[in-house]
């Protein structure tokens, strides 16, 4: 029966994949130093260095570790769905409004409990050496 269901998600990980590769140029590669806040004026904004924008998707779980999937993109669109180790979950919509800004419309599940909210996001410049993630190897 397993050997039924391998094709199936093989081309369910291929579909993924293309999503994810057909994400908003402002969404896949605009890693950086972002301000993002709840209010569409920017107040109160909270600072974060990410890889990549999609990381964004993940908002309500930041420290956790997560897996995301693309499930649909557009040239100003993209709904990300993430699931974390712990159990928590969630999907956002993140939309492009200009190659620097976008709105984060974010719900799921955290601690049990279901959130839902709004996020204005601007991407301000380039990570600090202070604030960029640190890479650990061994050697």
């Amino acid at each position: 029966m397993n050997r039924f269901l391998m094709p199936g998600g093989l081309a369910l990980a291929a579909m993924a994949l293309a999503a994810a590769a057909a994400l908003p140029p402002a969404i896949a590669g605009s890693g950086g130093l972002w301000e993002v806040s709840r209010s569409a004026t920017g107040t109160n904004p909270e600072r974060r260095c990410v890889p990549q924008a999609a990381v964004l998707a993940q908002w309500e779980h930041h420290r956790a570790q997560c897996t995301r999937v693309v499930i649909s993109a557009t040239a100003t669109e993209a709904v990300i769905h993430y699931t974390c180790t712990g159990g928590g979950f969630g999907q956002s919509r993140l939309k492009v409004i200009t190659p620097r800004t976008l709105r984060i419309e974010t719900q799921g599940i955290s601690d049990g409990f279901p959130f839902n909210y709004v996020l204005h996001a601007r991407r301000v410049g380039d990570c600090p050496t202070s604030l960029r993630p640190r890479l650990t190897g061994k050697g």
